[in-house]
């Protein structure tokens, strides 16, 4: 997988809280083939009515082409399906700001180049009052540390290790396996330490 260091696109409000993985992706369209993509169920249930036409006003159908997503508190929580960021990425969106996340979810976005952005609850209302029901060109620099929507810069903090992840292009197998060098040295002295632990040859 490709990773990156700059994202140019446009956010949108999503100004509610607690959305959960099911909302995400409802469990129904998860035995669907990855390979067909997950973008068009995502938040399929607030996307569309019950006669599965789009409802116009909903934010990503009038923006459909955005690719930051900014919401309120707890989003991601729930389930641990991972689907969940699938539905998110297939459909086109690469950062999602919020004051914060469900724990799983983070970990599942980072390992599929999808960053979910803590910014404080009051900065976050700020942005959402700002963007209304339009959309901003944003720009997000994982280097910098930094997220510009509109004509505001925000400073946020980022682990080092989703920084790694994410310009890397990286899951958890390939950040393992980025420390081979050093896994196999530590192998090494501790076997020469400790050669009682290890079973005979």
């Amino acid at each position: 997988m490709s990773g990156w260091s700059i994202h140019d696109g446009q956010a949108v409000a999503l100004p509610r809280e607690s959305i959960d993985t099911d909302q995400l992706i409802p469990a129904r369209f998860m035995s669907a083939p990855r390979s067909e993509g997950y973008g068009s169920f995502l938040l399929h249930d607030m996307r569309q009515d019950g006669s599965g036409e789009q409802i116009a006003d909903f934010p990503l159908n009038r923006h459909p082409r955005a690719s930051v997503l900014v919401a309120r508190r707890n989003f991601g929580s729930g389930s641990s399906r991972e689907a969940a960021v699938y539905a998110l990425v297939d459909f086109g969106i690469r950062v999602v700001i919020a004051p914060s996340f469900g724990d799983i979810f983070c970990g599942n976005a980072i390992n599929n180049q999808l960053l979910p952005l803590v910014l404080p609850e009051e900065t976050v209302e700020a942005i959402l009052s700002g963007l209304g029901p339009g959309v901003a060109p944003t720009h997000i620099d994982l280097h910098s540390g930094t997220a510009t929507i509109g004509d505001r810069t925000y400073s946020f903090d980022l682990p080092e290790i989703w920084r790694e992840k994410l310009i890397n292009g990286w899951d958890d197998i390939d950040l393992t396996a980025s420390r081979a060098e050093a896994i196999m040295s530590y192998r090494d002295s501790r076997k020469a330490a400790a050669p009682w632990v290890w079973p005979p040859q």
